[in-house]
Formats: structure tokens, C-alpha cells, sequence
């Protein structure tokens, strides 16, 4: 199983999306069929060094993985948005054993 983390800063000036960008990575669930689970976190701590976002997505397997990154939903629906309202984002992935 591999484990893909994204963290997003988010613009100050798009702060008030945080939502619609929870709600728009969650929706990933169904629509992804490489996903099989996911989870978004809100930052609750907001100091200097914090994400606002994280993203967690477990798949079946690297190749999955790269199908997710080709994905039509996630390019067409979740990449455009994330790229909008993002200054900076930093990610991992990794096989959970």
C-alpha cells in the first residue's frame, strides 16, 4: 500500500476557501477510482511554520499512483483549484507496511 501526503499553504488572500478546498479534495472519494481511502486535515494551530491543508490519500500501489496523478477528475476538478489558492505545497509518498 502507498501512502501520498500533500500539505498546502494556502494565499492569504484565498483563506477563506479552506473549505471549499476540504471539500474538493474529499470529493476525490468515488470519483478517483485509484483512491481507496482518503483523509483532509485543517491546520488548528496556524503558527508561522504551518500548513493549512494536509491531504492524505492511500492507494493500492505506485503504479496506482501514477494512474492518480493522470486521473481525469484530479486534473480537471482538484489540481486547477489546489494550484489557484496555493503559494507553496510540499509532498511524500510512501509504502505503509
Amino acid at each position: 500500500m502507498i501512502k501520498h501526503i500533500v500539505c498546502f499553504k494556502i494565499k492569504e488572500e484565498y483563506k477563506n476557501r479552506i473549505e471549499e478546498a476540504r471539500n474538493t479534495l474529499l470529493s476525490m472519494k468515488g470519483k478517483v477510482p485509484t483512491v481507496l481511502d482518503i483523509n483532509v486535515g485543517i491546520d488548528l494551530l496556524h503558527s508561522e511554520r504551518s500548513y493549512d491543508i494536509i491531504l492524505e490519500v492511500w492507494l493500492e500501489s505506485m503504479d496506482k499512483l501514477a494512474e492518480y496523478q493522470k486521473d481525469e477528475y484530479h486534473c480537471s476538478v482538484v489540481k486547477p483549484l489546489m494550484h489557484e489558492i496555493r503559494c507553496a505545497s510540499v509532498a511524500v509518498d510512501f509504502e505503509v507496511k
